[in-house]
């Protein structure tokens, strides 16, 4: 993958700011929409997530979810949209720490509408780690990252 494209992908993370979540739920696949963050330098992404939603009972039981970022549809054919689709493992942040004030200072930044919900008692960042990146820039040109080569590109 070229620089150029390697970019482009990456900044799919930095200016969609809703992504499809897949987790297990009952043995099923289930898909929801989370906002999320991926912090400056960082190789995680954070959403803040309600107890009271599915998809964070599934993470909870099930860590491993796949994230799906897609750019803005245009003009080309559905089938070549750039995206991301990352395999990821979930862990819920204790709000105690310094840990939790970094991710809610990041996450407010970019969602700055969301501060009420942080004073709300069921609502938890959940840290998402890549563990592995499908990366399509269109027909024939997709690319999977793992290990070194994905924290690097996260870290763009």
């Amino acid at each position: 993958m070229d620089d150029d494209t390697a970019r482009m992908l990456r900044r799919l993370l930095e200016r969609r700011p809703v992504a499809a979540l897949c987790t297990l739920h009952r043995g099923e696949p289930a898909v929801s929409m989370v906002p999320f963050v991926l912090p400056r330098g960082g190789t995680s992404l954070l959403i803040h997530v309600s107890a009271l939603a599915t998809h964070t009972r599934d993470m909870q039981e099930h860590p491993r979810v796949s994230l799906l970022v897609m750019a803005e549809p245009d003009d080309a054919m559905p089938q070549a949209l750039p995206r991301v689709a990352l395999q990821a493992d979930a862990a819920m942040l204790p709000r105690e720490g310094a840990a939790y004030e970094t991710a809610r200072g990041a996450y407010l930044a970019r969602f700055p509408e969301a501060a009420p919900m942080f004073e709300l008692g069921d609502f938890s960042i959940v840290t998402l780690q890549p563990v592995s990146a499908r990366l399509v820039a269109g027909f024939g040109r997709a690319y999977s990252l793992v290990g070194p080569a994905l924290e690097d590109w996260l870290r763009a």
